[in-house]
């Protein structure tokens, strides 16, 4: 299927670049006023309170099955850092405003990575949902460790759990679902690093392969599921449970703000730039982040110039029904977590009237982020959550983010920005990874 974007580019300049594969921040036509966004909406606060609410309820048995979650009673959370020195890095070469952090996802317990929270979410939700028809629970009252015993495990052992992955989603709904007994399934692409492969092997999960991309491992995998009545597919792409579990990081990370006594109000806003694959987890922060905050969040996407689907999928209305192949673009990246030449159905519906933005990104780019990060902060994550900081650096250097700026206001109170930049994944990378990756100039 062949899309002519050059008919949009004459309402919206950005998608020029876009088409061009030349990084470029991308303004969101659709966006409404805040007091407007939630007409438009099927989920609200109420619903991530309730996801928030499982995965306290969930909490024992994550501490149960995984012990490195012991020390936070089985919540599984992440760091706030603040990035001065990377701030200082960043100044020297680039015009910034505003206060520099960093949600550590890439941190994360069991699966390192932001799919932590989403996938471990899901497959706990799927084991709650057989222990209570099967009587194993008797009411969500019960003691939710019963589920890591070895009765459970013989109960979940006769149904599978199936997941399409690029790679850090894959780690999280396998090592689950293993860990309880489930038969895990991974159906990876083509550009999935093999140390994941590796990894989730190791932790008894079935990896299958595919010469292909994401979206064809994605259609083949759920079909595979959907032909066995006792498989559950976790779908990237559609899941409501994934986009709520990812959506409670907002809760959290507003409890950290307050622990920090920093202030985040209309006057003193958040920018938050989360790495995008098909915007199931990117767009589930975004989400929350828009719920928690209000008009005081300002969410931002970032794809490779490579793969920018999202803003593809928006400006169609086709969401995961387009490609970004069929304007031309082979979809190739060494952000293998960004990998998805097609959006998720969140990253469009629900996005459209809330996403202020999207940046694109050079993956040489990736690279030289991450060896600023190294040499100034001394962390090493993934290079696609590196991603992240061409939010903040190409802000007040863009075009269009300049005139973003300045149509909203915003470059008049740009020094009270907050700007939260998110590591999406780095700490399971094996250390000669990391060190060729800090290596690795394009």
């Amino acid at each position: 299927m062949k899309i002519d974007i050059d008919k949009y580019i004459a309402q919206q300049p950005a998608l020029a670049n876009i088409k061009e594969q030349k990084p470029t921040f991308w303004p969101n036509p659709d966006r409404v006023p805040e007091n407007e966004i939630w007409d438009h909406e099927e989920f609200g606060l109420k619903d991530i309170e309730a996801a928030e609410a499982d995965l306290e309820r969930y909490a024992p048995l994550i501490a149960k099955i995984f012990p490195e979650t012991a020390s936070t009673d089985g919540i599984i959370e992440s760091k706030l850092e603040k990035l001065d020195k990377m701030q200082e890095l960043i100044e020297k070469n680039h015009e910034f405003h505003g206060e520099l952090f960093m949600k550590m996802d890439s941190d994360l317990p069991v699966a390192g990575s932001i799919k932590a929270r989403g996938g471990i979410y899901e497959v706990l939700k799927h084991a709650e949902d057989i222990a209570l028809e099967t009587g194993l629970l008797k009411s969500k009252e019960d003691d939710y460790t019963k589920l890591a015993t070895k009765e459970a495990k013989e109960l979940f052992s006769q149904y599978k759990v199936q997941v399409g992955s690029t790679g850090n989603l894959g780690i999280s709904i396998g090592i689950t679902a293993a860990a309880l007994g489930f038969e895990a399934i991974v159906h990876m692409s083509y550009d999935a690093k093999e140390w994941k492969k590796e990894l989730l092997r190791k932790k008894g999960a079935e990896v299958k392969e595919y010469d292909t991309n994401f979206n064809i491992a994605l259609k083949k995998g759920r079909a595979e599921s959907d032909a066995d009545p006792k498989s559950y597919f976790v779908d990237d792409v559609k899941s409501t449970t994934l986009f709520l579990g990812y959506a409670t990081s907002a809760i959290r990370v507003k409890k950290q703000f307050e622990n920090r006594g920093i202030t985040i109000d209309k006057d003193h806003p958040i920018f938050v730039y989360s790495p995008a694959g098909v915007g199931g987890s990117s767009g589930g922060t975004a989400f929350g982040m828009k719920a928690v905050f209000g008009e005081a969040a300002h969410v931002f996407l970032i794809q490779p110039t490579h793969c920018p689907s999202i803003p593809l999928g928006m400006v169609t209305g086709m969401n995961n029904d387009v490609s970004v192949q069929d304007i031309g673009i082979d979809g190739k990246t060494e952000a293998d977590g960004l990998a998805c030449p097609s959006p998720s159905v969140f990253s469009g519906d629900y996005m459209k009237p809330m996403l202020d933005g999207m940046f694109t990104v050079d993956d040489a780019d990736l690279f030289n982020y991450l060896r600023d990060l190294h040499s100034s902060e001394g962390f090493t994550i993934e290079p696609s959550s590196c991603a992240s900081f061409e939010g903040p650096i190409k802000l007040f250097e863009d075009p269009f983010a300049k005139e973003y700026m300045k149509e909203n206001n915003l470059d008049k109170i740009q020094d009270n920005i907050i700007h939260l930049t998110w590591a999406t994944g780095g700490s399971m990378v094996p250390e000669e990874i990391n060190e060729q990756n800090l290596k690795t100039f394009l």
